[in-house]
């Protein structure tokens, strides 16, 4: 199979983001759980070095404000995964502002964007990922059946053409670790090289 080199850079980004997203999600690990069942514990306010509190200010006052039950603003002090990013907050700073652009600047929209996410959340097993974004996907105008059906491990039937490129992208990038080249060319042509960059 022919490749190029936007081809091989897309697997090395998302596995980059895919990690830190993972870190950032800080797993459960039986024997190195807090209480409430955190790796992390949540840092309260008054415990917060001044970098974290502008990190956790920052966390709190940008668009995620607006979202109803988000962890950035649930509590007193941000959750998961931002209470992981309070740990470093001069990455922590850069990875809330790649998702805050990814969650609600993308330039999919946000309907591709959220089933681009529930197909990531399948692929991973995420369960707090799928929870988080079900919702949002459907709230966005994703039908319940594509849902279920990836929710199932199974590639959903009748999907309009925008969301079965975002698919195909998406599995064979999760499956093969590389997009072919006719998947590749539908999807920039049809999204062009910053919807890639942004899928």
């Amino acid at each position: 199979m022919k490749t190029n080199n936007a081809q091989r850079w897309i697997p090395i980004a998302l596995n980059a983001l895919i990690a830190s997203a993972l870190f950032s999600l800080g797993g459960q690990a039986q024997s190195q759980q807090t209480p409430d069942g955190r790796r992390f514990k949540l840092i309260p306010l008054e415990e917060m070095t001044p970098a974290q509190r502008e990190l956790a200010e920052s966390i709190r006052s940008g668009p995620r404000a607006n979202v109803a039950g988000s962890a950035a603003t649930a509590g007193t002090t941000p959750g998961s995964p931002f209470s992981v990013f309070l740990r470093s907050p001069e990455v922590g700073e850069h990875l809330q502002r790649v998702g805050s652009y990814i969650r609600f600047k993308s330039s999919l929209g946000f309907k591709l964007n959220e089933l681009a996410i529930l197909i990531t959340a399948r692929h991973w097993n995420a369960q707090y990922e799928w929870f988080a974004h079900h919702r949002l996907a459907l709230q966005a105008g994703l039908d319940p059946q594509i849902a279920q059906s990836i929710a199932q491990g199974q590639r959903p039937a009748n999907m309009p053409r925008d969301e079965a490129l975002i698919y195909d992208f998406c599995t064979e990038l999760h499956q093969q670790k590389i997009v072919s080249d006719s998947t590749y060319q539908a999807a920039l042509e049809r999204f062009g090289e910053q919807g890639l960059m942004d899928l």
